[in-house]
């Protein structure tokens, strides 16, 4: 399945497996895969790897960065597939604002799960210790337009499955 010029935005706590399953949709879909933890600046690296978590002021050079690679991806005429946590509504209004319509995918999880997750992954700045303040600031993006729920405990390929039915409905 193609996306045409789509843009989605995989979203969720971290540890929830974002970038496998976005890595995994956009192959299957023959979009561009963009890892937001990428386009982080240093200084928010620093702090995650410290163990600080992000302010909101923190996460602003951030979300716009994640905005103007939508924006370059709508105005190619590209389709992609961003990983951001995107975890407030503020956040994601940010993502959106002068920006064509996107897809919101959100990787459910409960705390448990991630907890475990977080535990055993190796080599990501992101620390268990952080944990909290991920589902703190968490704001479910249910209720919002074009969003659709995957839920994070799915293998990856009935995440994918579940995502391309769903994706079908919305066209």
């Amino acid at each position: 399945m193609k996306l045409g010029n789509q843009v989605i935005i995989v979203m969720g706590v971290s540890g929830s497996g974002k970038s496998t399953y976005a890595q995994r949709l956009a192959q299957h879909c023959q979009a561009k895969f963009i890892d937001g933890d990428d386009l982080h600046p240093r200084a928010n690296i620093d702090k995650m790897t410290a163990g600080t978590p992000l302010t909101d002021q923190d996460r602003k050079e951030w979300l716009t960065r994640i905005n103007d690679a939508v924006y370059s991806l709508q105005h190619k005429n590209e389709s992609g597939v961003i990983v951001c946590s995107a975890l407030k509504q503020a956040y994601r209004e940010q993502i959106r604002l002068n920006n064509q319509p996107l897809l919101l995918l959100y990787l459910k999880a409960d705390k448990l799960l991630i907890e475990k997750r977080l535990t055993e992954r190796q080599g990501h700045f992101m620390k268990s210790s952080m944990l909290a303040s991920q589902f703190a600031t968490l704001e479910s993006p249910e209720a919002e337009a074009l969003t659709i729920t995957v839920s994070a405990d799915l293998p990856t390929g009935e995440q994918i499955q579940v995502t391309l039915e769903a994706i079908a409905k919305l066209t």
